[in-house]
């Protein structure tokens, strides 16, 4: 047998109409005309059969029909609250799983986690490294941090950071027999690739360099490891921007020239739509966002003064 119900909504405004005994209290918490709460009570009404409201003086009251009713619902509207208030408060706690390449949780993520867990100690944030961008997010995976152009479908994803692409070496080489005075001189030095040899190419060609030796060089499959190679005087690296910066702070890496390739690709946070303005999720998509933005900022600061 199917239940019979009333309109809901309606349902959710007599409750709040009978306990402020009054439409414009009850419209003012809401968010709707008092003309509107008056016809979802007419509407109810109609559905019952019977008058819920009688007017007096100016004052609204119940019906002994009313009054009954009311009794009868507003426990039903505290569970509801009360329900809605744990699952929410769950939603706000708990594990949070994120899914991520292992160079930007060893470089970028990692070393920034003291601060969210200071922030949300009753978050329990769970890393899990991939190789690839999986391009879609698991049941397993509340959020995600994509590298690419940010045009993967069925997913929320917000830009982190841009990527540039950097030359940079050891300090140590920087001083040696073999002068890197200008990206010319990179004709002398052994190249190391992330990946693949296109990022050298793409510098090669833009900035005109014949001579440099694209098609050489060992090639690395993550890039810490490139980072490595760099940072111990195997070669000079082309390296993101962010994935270096903690390299380059320590003074383990350095930039030679100022020439560098402005890449079409981006660090992204990604997550389920639905999911992004919820819990968990909205509270370290918030970190996440905020804390990229305070450090282009700063880093911007840092550029103008130079």
């Amino acid at each position: 047998m199917s239940r019979r119900l009333p309109p809901l909504n309606s349902l959710r405004v007599f409750e709040a109409a009978a306990r402020h005994l009054s439409f414009t209290r009850a419209a003012e918490e809401l968010f709707v005309t008092q003309a509107a709460v008056s016809h979802q009570v007419k509407s109810l009404e109609e559905f019952l059969g019977l008058k819920l409201f009688r007017r007096r003086n100016r004052s609204l009251l119940l019906t002994e029909e009313g009054q009954s009713y009311f009794l009868d619902i507003k426990d039903v509207f505290s569970a509801l609250s009360e329900a809605t208030d744990k699952v929410l408060e769950r939603s706000e706690k708990g594990s949070l799983t994120i899914s991520l390449q292992p160079s930007f949780a060893i470089q970028w993520l990692v070393p920034r986690l003291a601060d969210f867990n200071a922030q949300q100690p009753d978050i329990d944030v769970r890393i899990k490294a991939v190789d690839m961008d999986e391009g879609s997010l698991t049941d397993d995976v509340d959020v995600a941090i994509y590298y690419g152009r940010g045009n993967w479908p069925g997913v929320r994803a917000d830009k982190l950071y841009q990527e540039f692409l950097i030359p940079l070496c050891s300090t140590a080489m920087l001083k040696g027999n073999k002068p890197l005075n200008s990206i010319d001189d990179l004709s002398q030095h052994t190249l190391l690739h992330d990946t693949s040899r296109k990022h050298w190419k793409q510098f090669a060609k833009q900035f005109q360099l014949d001579k440099v030796k694209i098609n050489q060089g060992p090639i690395f499959s993550h890039s810490t490891m490139v980072l490595q190679a760099a940072i111990h005087g195997q070669g000079v690296a082309l390296c993101n921007n962010v994935l270096a910066q903690p390299e380059i702070d320590a003074g383990r890496l350095i930039a030679p020239f100022d020439e560098h390739l402005i890449s079409k690709n981006a660090f992204y946070i990604v997550c389920h739509p639905n999911q992004a303005d919820m819990g968990r999720v909205a509270t370290f998509r918030d970190w996440m966002l905020s804390t990229a933005a305070k450090e282009l900022q700063a880093f911007s600061s840092e550029e103008e003064t130079a």
